[in-house]
């Protein structure tokens, strides 16, 4: 039988935009960069997803917090993304982290890092302008969250 996993037990109805903390496996946190309040019609666009998974992957892997990071990567249902941290890592320094990627997204210019053919298994579907749109929304978002406002709301 199979077990339902603990994002599909987060009631997605009363989920808005923020931080959340959404697991905790042994020494791995797994944080939620919720963009997008789910089930409304208004998702991340596919290119500005990928585009902000490029570039917030390589920020967050060139930081001076490169060796705490284990994962970035978007949700399927294109509201936001997952962010992996070791637990060696604050969650005022996860928040930091998370604030500085998305700044550095909103006002990233030029070449975007790994969208070369030979790097990217869908190149062409980028998109700049809208990726730069929905960071510096989320940068906005983010001005609000607190390490104590980290849990998910309750129904």
């Amino acid at each position: 039988m199979l077990q339902k996993i603990a994002s599909f037990t987060i009631n997605h109805d009363v989920l808005v935009p923020g931080m959340y903390i959404s697991r905790i496996d042994g020494n791995d946190i797994t944080y939620d960069l919720r963009l997008k309040t789910p089930n409304r019609g208004d998702y991340l666009a596919q290119g500005a997803l990928h585009t902000i998974e490029h570039l917030v992957a390589t920020y967050v892997r060139s930081s001076p917090w490169s060796e705490q990071v284990v994962y970035f990567g978007p949700m399927g249902c294109r509201t936001g993304f997952y962010l992996i941290l070791r637990d060696t890592m604050s969650r005022e320094d996860a928040l930091r982290l998370t604030a500085e990627a998305f700044a550095f997204t909103a006002a990233f210019e030029g070449e975007i890092p790994g969208a070369k053919r030979v790097e990217c298994g869908n190149y062409l579907e980028h998109d700049l302008p809208g990726a730069r749109a929905e960071a510096a929304a989320y940068c906005r978002v983010l001005e609000g969250c607190t390490p104590e406002r980290m849990a998910y709301p309750q129904a």
